[in-house]
């Protein structure tokens, strides 16, 4: 996130709502001894501070032999505010220093993402001919106004201490949503180029500048390709087609969030020419869907054979848009199904009659709200399963409970509290309710010790979205020994629903429950009810807005809409169901913002359809790369890029400790012409093999069908390791590695499908994943093999995954945190086998030895 601002922050809140988040574990508690950068999720050979929060690079520049990175920083905490530039330099890009804070908030502005550059021809006059200034330039957001301009500041002493300039603002156009600038020296014009988003209207703003203090508006460019979120960090640089230096094209990176290619956070690019003014986009051509038997086109003057509960779907097909709705469009002929009826309050299901699976893809049109299916939730909240009651507050008082501060009173409350939205889904007549005097109160509200003596502990939580560990939290938490084992927020909602920890690993264990209310802004409060000791699991009710297959009674597909009233074309793979009895059903049970469904044109097909998102260039098909940006003149006129390696689906949430935040591992970057279109390809950096440690472990010849086996033996196990590996294609359907393997199943799979030619990571069972419904999942990246081959670059940290296939032209860029022990590495083959040509295994040591 370029910044993280307002804007961002209630977008966030909004995404956690869509998430159905129950159930967080607490980030790992880390003892008072623990070595510095021996925590249990802090990567070895990725930057991160030393503690605090971190989001995007900034300010990327190579100057007097260091590379400078700056990164949005918090100074003050583990959770993202008071935004400030932090601050390291490194020789290789690979071995990093921490300096101190570099540009610091102030009581009028947050420093938000922004470029540096030297300023060698002293056009600003901050510095001189023999001792050129470094200047950056950055997103000054005012904390009374919101409004978000460009400013300046200055060092002359290789960026260790740096003044603002008086003169700031540089540019205030008066925007909200206008920030990120990338300043680069235009040899041509003899002057300075400032690429910007405007955001909120995904566009590109290009001005250019003799001083870096006057601007001139060139050109906007957008919108364009995927445009599900707001645009961030754009980047523009030119580059050589393979290798060519009599043919450049120029790189456009666009940072967008939500919307990317695999949900959330995700940098897309465009390829082009630039002219100094105005920047022009390779036409792609217009997409044709496949053709096939359409299935279901809403054109009729009911839903004939499909069935509706509820009444968001009305009694027919909509036409359009619907009372109080804003334009739709993307359907095809008059009709489409438009859950949006009455707004978003209503609720409701529209369900196909059961078919015959008989072909391999369907492909429908889909709108409306992102708000996926979550497994394991139900339709409607059930009753309290049986078990022990803790505390269901209805005695008039909170009897052995303890509380501190004033947001929880001195009795439960009996329902919603004065100027509060209207407090539903809990039981009884009393709930626990941190809303007493409005969001300013804080305070703890405490059990005493119970003994952990069944499998779950179940509750009804409400109020604010603000995680334990993300700091002013609104959090319940288990207590073990005085630690925090497991935790829980509300969902920026006053309906209550159920929550549930598995416990099982705690068994006879004491324990105490704490509720926390430390938030005094926005939703800084919670609703807690009926909390419970059960050997079943509560469910919490759906929040969906989606289009579901449905196979066997489960739901075994999901698509939804990007909160956009634009319908696109989404797909399901239909081919492991062949003969088997399905339905489609579309679900709204979202009562919130953007709670609605729009699908249409549900066609059976051959071969799958591709949304815009999915026909949109990306730098990274995994969900953690984001604010991807590249250095400024770096030796050997190369491009390095870097990104942050997080999601804003779940960024706060992760659970690490005393930091939050990971830097990627720099990349470097070329133009390549990939079946017959030119694609941007990147590799690690070179520098990264200086820290492999003693030979490689080696593999070579292997024939593995139907089965996953360790690689090569024990020599091989880690958590930081760089793995090459090329497989022969024979007959397997899918094939790959699993690294950080251990006990219960844990596992994350580097695989190649062959029968979609994609690249693919499962994290799934990963490890530590339940801390948002949006993190466990599979990341997929097209690639075709090459002369019957697959090559793989795999580097393993402590806690992430990337993986980069072929020349570089599918990169996947995932977090893991498993635990600790998991350190095994396999090779599998599904369905037939594969042959690994040869695999090298080294281990990598820590960039800060």
């Amino acid at each position: 996130m370029s910044s993280g601002r307002v804007f961002r922050h209630a977008r966030i809140r909004m995404i956690a709502v869509v998430a159905t988040v129950c159930a967080l574990l607490a980030p790992q508690a880390v003892a008072a001894d623990t070595p510095p950068y021996s925590e249990a999720h802090r990567p070895q050979f990725h930057f991160t501070p030393d503690k605090n929060w971190m989001n995007d690079p900034n300010g990327l520049v190579y100057f007097e032999g260091e590379y400078h990175l700056f990164y949005q920083y918090n100074p003050n905490g583990n959770s993202w505010g008071d935004m400030s530039w932090g601050h390291a330099v490194s020789k290789d890009l690979v071995r990093w220093k921490e300096l101190p804070l570099a540009l610091s908030h102030d009581d009028e502005e947050m420093v938000f993402s922004g470029s540096a550059v030297v300023d060698r021809d002293n056009t600003t006059g901050f510095g001189t001919a023999e001792n050129p200034a470094m200047v950056a330039i950055y997103t000054s957001q005012n904390k009374a106004t919101g409004i978000q301009s460009q400013s300046l500041a200055y060092s002359t002493d290789r960026g260790r201490t740096w003044t603002k300039y008086q003169g700031n603002p540089v540019i205030d156009i008066g925007s909200k949503d206008f920030r990120d600038p990338k300043v680069q020296w235009y040899a041509p014009t003899k002057s300075w180029l400032m690429t910007v988003s405007m955001s909120a209207e995904h566009k590109v703003r290009f001005y250019s500048s003799k001083n870096l203090k006057d601007w001139k508006l060139q050109s906007d460019f957008g919108p364009a390709g995927a445009t599900g979120g707001v645009w961030e960090c754009p980047d523009l640089f030119p580059l050589a087609v393979d290798g060519d230096e009599k043919k450049i094209k120029w790189v456009l990176v666009v940072n967008i969030n939500p919307g990317g290619i695999a949900g959330g956070s995700a940098a897309q690019y465009f390829v082009g020419d630039f002219d100094g003014e105005r920047f022009t986009a390779e036409d792609k051509g217009t997409y044709t869907p496949p053709t096939g038997t359409v299935v279901q086109d809403f054109e009729g003057t009911d839903f004939g054979s499909w069935t509706t509960t509820g009444t968001a779907f009305g009694q027919a097909p909509a036409a359009g848009a619907v009372d109080g709705q804003g334009t739709v469009d993307g359907f095809d002929g008059k009709g489409l199904a438009n859950s949006f009826h009455s707004g978003d309050v209503t609720t409701g299901t529209l369900t196909s009659p059961s078919f015959t699976v008989d072909s391999k893809y369907l492909n429908f049109k889909v709108g409306g709200g992102r708000h996926p299916h979550v497994d394991g939730t139900a339709m409607e909240q059930g009753p309290p399963p049986a078990g022990t009651v803790l505390a269901d507050f209805e005695g008039g008082t909170y009897g052995d409970w303890t509380t501190t501060g004033d947001a929880f009173g001195a009795a439960p409350a009996t329902g919603t509290l004065p100027d509060q939205q209207e407090v539903s889904g809990f039981l009884g007549s009393g709930l626990v309710n941190s809303y007493l005097n409005g969001d300013a109160t804080t305070g703890t509200l405490t059990s005493p010790e119970f003994t952990i003596d069944k499998d779950y502990v179940n509750f009804l939580v409400g109020g604010g979205n603000h995680p334990a560990g993300s700091g002013n939290a609104t959090a319940v938490e288990l207590l073990v020994d005085g630690k925090v084992v497991r935790s829980a927020t509300g969902q920026d909602r006053e309906a209550l629903d159920w929550a549930s920890w598995d416990v099982k690993d705690l068994a006879g264990k004491k324990a105490q429950i704490k509720i926390v209310d430390d938030n005094s802004g926005g939703w800084g409060h919670l609703d807690v009810d009926h909390i419970m000791l059960s050997d079943t699991q509560a469910l919490p009710v759906t929040q969906e807005t989606s289009v579901n297959l449905i196979v066997d009674g489960k739901v075994v597909q999901s698509a939804t809409g990007s909160n956009s009233e634009t319908l696109d074309w989404a797909s399901f793979d239909m081919r492991s169901y062949a003969g088997r009895q399905a339905r489609i059903q579309l679900v709204d049970m979202n009562t919130a913002g953007w709670g609605h469904v729009l699908a249409d044109q549900f066609t059976a097909a051959d071969t799958a359809a591709k949304s815009v998102v999915q026909r949109a260039d990306w730098a990274d098909y995994g969900k953690d790369y984001y604010a991807a940006v590249s250095w400024e003149d770096a030796p050997d006129g190369k491009r390095y890029m870097i990104g942050w390696m997080n999601n804003w689906d779940y960024g706060g949430a992760i659970p690490t400790s005393p930091w939050r935040g990971a830097q990627s591992i720099p990349r470097e970057t070329a133009l390549r012409t990939v079946d017959g279109r030119i694609r941007l390809t990147s590799q690690p950096v070179n520098s990264v093999t200086s820290l492999r440690q003693k030979r490689p472990a080696t593999a070579a010849g292997v024939t593995v069908r139907n089965t996953s086996k360790t690689l090569i033996g024990p020599a091989v196990q880690g958590k930081a390791l760089d793995i090459e590996a090329t497989f022969s294609l024979k007959d397997a359907d899918r094939f790959g590695l699993k690294v950080r393997t251990g006990a219960n199943g844990e596992e994350t799979v580097i695989g190649y499908d062959t029968t979609t030619q994609e690249l693919y990571v499962d994290r799934t069972h990963s490890g530590a994943a339940d801390f948002n419904s949006t993190f466990p999942g599979v990341q997929r990246a097209p690639l075709k093999a090459k002369d019957g081959e697959v090559k793989l670059r795999i580097l393993v940290d402590w806690s992430s995954v990337e993986v980069f296939g072929g020349s570089g032209e599918a990169v996947i860029t995932d977090q893991i945190f498993p635990d600790p022990a998991s350190q095994g590495v396999q090779i599998f083959a599904e369905n037939g086998s594969v042959k690994l040509d040869q695999a090298r295994v080294w281990h990598l040591g820590s960039y800060r030895d």
